[in-house]
């Protein structure tokens, strides 16, 4: 069963309404129906803790002339055992790779080694993306650390 839906006024900015307003027109929506979805998504960033079960996105860009930053990268994910359950590795350019690492684990110890892997000499770019593990009734996003 649906939810009710309740009214309620929001005060504010006219720049911010504005801004708003171009994101609803943007996606097609409504201001309740993006409101909504932002609301969800810190609501349930908050509520993930360092002991919650995730799955976990990290995107990766880099320079693979680094000095052995392709095997520090690899080394860095073998220490993680079975918490990597699958790589993605593309070539972008002649100089830059992009990696995804997708891990499932607990939040607070992915999180702390998807920093370590970011902040790696040679990284460019990436984020991280956390999804509540299927089996859990905790809410499901804590989102985007960029380097």
């Amino acid at each position: 069963m649906k939810a009710p839906l309740v009214r309620f006024g929001v005060a504010m900015e006219e720049p911010l309404l504005s801004a708003l307003d171009q994101l609803v027109k943007t996606r097609k929506a409504t201001r309740s129906k993006v409101l909504s979805d932002l609301a969800r998504a810190e609501v349930m960033q908050s509520q993930l803790g360092p002991d919650v079960d995730v799955v976990v996105t990290l995107t990766l860009v880099y320079d693979h002339h680094v000095p052995d930053l392709s095997e520090k990268l690899t080394s860095m994910q073998h220490e993680l055992g079975e918490r990597v359950r699958a790589t993605l590795h593309i070539h972008l350019s002649h100089d830059q790779c992009l990696e995804v690492i997708v891990m499932r684990g607990r939040c607070g110890d992915l999180e702390r080694a998807a920093k370590t892997l970011l902040a790696t000499r040679g990284v460019k770019h990436g984020g991280i993306e956390m999804i509540a593990d299927g089996g859990s009734d905790r809410p499901h996003r804590k989102h985007r650390q960029h380097h």
